[in-house]
């Protein structure tokens, strides 16, 4: 368990609450036999508000948005705003093709420095994705924030485009608590 993990039973009480078995296809297009449903802690307020009070602590100094990816990176983006008083962004998979046409619903990115709040990582598909358009739109995106990192120990999944992951709880943490 990591030291800096305030709160010790966080990580088993994810894990009994997200952990399910079966075969699940992940957004990489990888098989898995295991899966965090993270709509699981995130409709739970308790479980919710333990996640974003880690998180406030792992944002990076000079933030100045936090942009909550579709659909899972919302509803913790917007606890870690309430908590921070930073404004949130909610970043969408593609733009929109009606009214503003915006990928990033908020206010304008452009020049800001955006931590990227999101609420599993196994690849860094969606956030690779985000952090490019963001980029494009002039945002300075270093930094993602998310509750569970499933990515191989030691690997940094979106380092590919500068990105550090900064993770609430580890795939290995949750397997240290099973019992």
């Amino acid at each position: 368990m990591s030291d800096s993990l305030q709160d010790p039973a966080l990580a088993a009480d994810i894990d009994a609450c997200c952990r399910l078995t079966g075969e699940f296809t992940l957004r990489s297009g990888q098989q898995a036999s295991e899966y965090f449903d993270k709509y699981l802690f995130e409709s739970q307020p308790t479980l919710l508000a333990r996640v974003a009070e880690q998180m406030v602590g792992l944002l990076p100094e000079g933030t100045e948005l936090l942009g909550g990816l579709e659909l899972g990176g919302v509803p913790i983006a917007t606890m870690v705003s309430a908590r921070t008083g930073l404004p949130a962004l909610f970043v969408r998979k593609k733009a929109k093709e009606y009214g503003t046409c915006k990928l990033a619903e908020g206010p304008d990115v452009a020049g800001r420095r955006v931590t990227l709040i999101e609420d599993v990582i196994t690849t860094g598909g969606a956030v690779r994705d985000a952090t490019r358009e963001l980029r494009a739109a002039g945002a300075i995106v270093e930094v993602v924030v998310c509750a569970i990192d499933r990515s191989p120990v030691g690997e940094n999944p979106l380092a590919d485009v500068g990105l550090e992951v900064r993770p609430v709880l580890t795939k290995a943490e949750l397997d240290a608590v099973q019992g």
